[in-house]
């Protein structure tokens, strides 16, 4: 397969994705002296974490000042190319080609994949309603476009993301009838070495939100939302450890924010080839070494597609990704000792979110046979039963028995849902096309004549 030709420049290493781990990628193999692109999807620099502030009066996120410092240095140093979705990486003989939208190629003689994650819903009666959207979502909004996603908001799911999503909210003008964390309160107590340092922040929000008289709730869960055109009320239920419901209210709003974790985006290095293992929840996610290294020679990950672990973890891979493509292109010193065990220390506290946070098989039990899992086929839960029992056993079956997973998203929402239903743990992506692509795109590229 050949594309539009690329750049004429061969960058010593190429970083996809400008969040915390790409940034620190890229800064630190240019500060070492290599030539260091940058590509990102978005305007600017930040990913899901750190984008730029829309709400006037917003209170800065914690390390922003920190992060704009390193993109100031990244940019003297090394050459930064946003706006560009890379959609497919193949590789050259002198190293990789990394495909954009748009018909930008960047060659290079290394890849670092820092792609990030994206939210995690799991379905209910009534979610593909207008006004039901992702936490991720309604943080993107508020914080990217200065957007409040709605005058009443509830927001519900598991882990400590729904804090900063409602409190952000709140602090926007939004009124928060209620957060529903669907786990208990404790779920850190086991660990309280690992939670001081997030014992502050945690703290923090819990203000904002008794001061903007916003109820936080445990064990309590969204189970389904109702309206006829429009998002009007959700069932609010009591759970039990597992999820079981044991008693529900109705609660009245015309946003609804869900999140149940996170689903690291591994599509380019599946598509190279990088093997993969399941993270501590059953994700698969890309397999790394001490340096940060995938199985595949010249490819490295940091961040969420090796393990999602939160900002300071995302960093502390980047930056050992960085210094680990320096050493191999000059001979240089690799990672220091200091870094990796501020790594361990960083990956003990993620594995302990992962055991605190988690999701509980009795979420299936808030299905009905019409409610849609899959919402790009409108696939219901009775299409993929009647798969199971046509003989089913794994989500690959279920999907060619009942079309879950082959619509727009090609299984990047249901695919998680599906997996789980089919009976086992959601398998690495099989997609030739790492991100949604136009026809224009692929009509770009041209198939190599076969060999004799």
């Amino acid at each position: 397969m050949t594309g539009p030709s690329p750049s004429p420049a061969i960058y010593d290493l190429a970083v996809v994705g400008g969040g915390p781990a790409g940034v620190a990628g890229a800064l630190t193999a240019a500060l070492r002296g290599l030539r260091v692109a940058l590509v990102d999807s978005g305007a600017r620099l930040g990913g899901q974490y750190f984008r730029h502030r829309g709400v006037p009066g917003e209170p800065p996120t914690e390390g922003f000042a920190r992060f704009a410092r390193q993109v100031r240095a990244l940019t003297e140093r090394a050459e930064v190319l946003t706006g560009r979705q890379v959609w497919a990486v193949t590789r050259e003989d002198d190293g990789f080609t990394a495909h954009c939208l748009g018909g930008t190629a960047v060659r290079c003689r290394r890849l670092l994949i820092a792609t990030g994650a994206h939210d995690r819903p799991l379905p209910f009666p009534g979610w593909d309603l207008p006004g039901v959207l992702t936490a991720g979502g309604a943080q993107a909004l508020l914080k990217g476009q200065g957007v409040v996603a709605g005058d009443r908001v509830v927001v519900a799911g598991t882990g400590p993301f729904l804090l900063p999503v409602a409190a952000g909210l709140a602090a926007a003008g939004a009124r928060i009838p209620g957060v529903y964390e669907a786990n208990g309160g404790l779920g850190l107590a086991r660990h309280p070495l690992l939670a001081l340092g997030k014992a502050g922040e945690a703290a923090r929000h819990l203000a904002a939100f008794a001061r903007h008289r916003v109820p936080y709730r445990t064990r309590h869960a969204v189970v389904a939302a109702h309206g006829d055109r429009e998002l009007e009320a959700v069932t609010v239920a009591r759970l039990d450890r597992d999820w079981n419901v044991l008693d529900t209210r109705r609660v009245p709003c015309d946003t609804l924010a869900t999140g149940y974790g996170f689903v690291p985006q591994i599509d380019l290095g599946v598509q190279l080839g990088c093997a993969t293992r399941p993270d501590a929840d059953g994700t698969p996610v890309l397999r790394a070494d001490a340096a940060q290294r995938t199985t595949v020679p010249g490819v490295w990950a940091a961040g969420e597609p090796t393990g999602v672990g939160g900002r300071h973890l995302s960093e502390l891979e980047g930056r050992i990704a960085g210094l680990s493509a320096a050493a191999d292109h000059d001979d240089g010193p690799g990672p220091p000792e200091l870094l990796l065990r501020r790594r361990a220390r960083q990956r003990a506290f993620a594995a302990a979110l992962l055991a605190a946070y988690p999701v509980k098989d009795g979420w299936r039990g808030w299905l009905r046979d019409d409610t849609l899992v899959c919402r790009c086929e409108e696939v219901p839960l009775a299409r993929i039963r009647e798969a199971r029992d046509l003989g089913a056993t794994d989500a690959r079956s279920v999907k060619l028995l009942s079309r879950a997973g082959m619509g727009w998203c090609q299984g990047r929402i249901c695919g998680h849902p599906v997996a789980c239903l089919a009976g086992g743990d959601p398998a690495a992506p099989r997609r030739p096309i790492a991100q949604p692509v136009t026809l224009a795109a692929l009509a770009e590229l041209t198939l190599e004549e076969p060999h004799d």
